[in-house]
C-alpha cells in the first residue's frame, strides 16, 4: 500500500483548480476524475478538457467519493448518490439552524 501525503489548507470560493490539481488533492489518477465527470457524477459533465476549472464544493464532494469507493468499495454511482444524500443531509441542517431550531 503506498502512502500519499495530504494536502490540506482553506478552501477559498473564488478560487478554481485544474484536473491535475483536484485529481492531486484526492490522491487520485486524472482518468478517475474524467470518468466520473464523463458519466455526470462531478462537478458540470462538460465535455471540454481545456475548460474545467473545479471549486471548493467539487474538491470536497470529489474527496468524498474516492473514500467511499475505496472504503466501501461501492460503484461510482452509489457513492455519488450517497454524497448527494450527505449534502442534501447537511443543506437541511444548515436551514434549521438558521431558523433557530
Amino acid at each position: 500500500m503506498v502512502q500519499r501525503a495530504t494536502i490540506s489548507g482553506d478552501l477559498i470560493d473564488e478560487a478554481t483548480l485544474t484536473l491535475d490539481e483536484l485529481a492531486r488533492a484526492c490522491s487520485v489518477e486524472t482518468d478517475w476524475v474524467i470518468e466520473r465527470i464523463e458519466r455526470g457524477l462531478l462537478a458540470d459533465g462538460s465535455p471540454y478538457v481545456a475548460s474545467w476549472r473545479f471549486t471548493s464544493f467539487d474538491l470536497i464532494r470529489a474527496r468524498r467519493m474516492h473514500q467511499l469507493e475505496r472504503d466501501f468499495e461501492a460503484v461510482p454511482e452509489l457513492a455519488a448518490l450517497t454524497a448527494d444524500l450527505i449534502e442534501e443531509n447537511q443543506r437541511l441542517k444548515d436551514r434549521l439552524r438558521a431558523a433557530g431550531f
